[in-house]
């Protein structure tokens, strides 16, 4: 299983939040120090390592998707927009599993007479940002506009 990690530039734009949050809070830390800590919040050794780890092609669709990014596309077939949680590849086989919360509930239900709406989802995706799961008559249950 690979971790996949935001690029290194939302790595920086967090570690600047990191350091304006804790300046507010009265206790002021420099870049470095918040870069430091930005890595031990992810798991990894220090800075360098983390760096080194975002810097690394883990690609599709890590490339267009991290957590965190706002995305849009087709749930069973209703657009949505919204926010990735998670992001994870599945041992090497190209498929990724991904969470999402939907800015707007998505019906899910195509039936008239009641309706069954979702706003956070967890759902198999591949390189390309399709589901291989299809509904009965043969969409993919997520397409994302990557």
């Amino acid at each position: 299983m690979t971790t996949l990690y935001p690029s290194i530039d939302d790595l920086k734009a967090q570690a600047k939040r990191l350091r304006q949050a804790m300046t507010d809070r009265g206790t002021p830390v420099s870049h470095s120090a918040a870069l430091e800590l930005l890595a031990q919040q992810h798991g990894a050794r220090d800075w360098n390592t983390l760096s080194a780890l975002a810097a690394k092609p883990n690609t599709p669709p890590a490339s267009r998707i991290s957590v965190g990014a706002e995305i849009r596309g087709r749930y069973l077939d209703q657009p949505f927009t919204g926010k990735v949680l998670a992001l994870q590849e599945l041992s090497g086989s190209g498929q990724y599993k991904i969470t999402i919360h939907f800015d707007e509930p998505v019906d899910v239900v195509t039936f008239e007479s009641f309706s069954a709406f979702r706003q956070r989802i967890n759902a198999q995706i591949d390189e390309n940002g399709i589901s291989p799961r299809k509904t009965s008559n043969g969409v993919p249950h997520l397409v994302l506009d990557l």
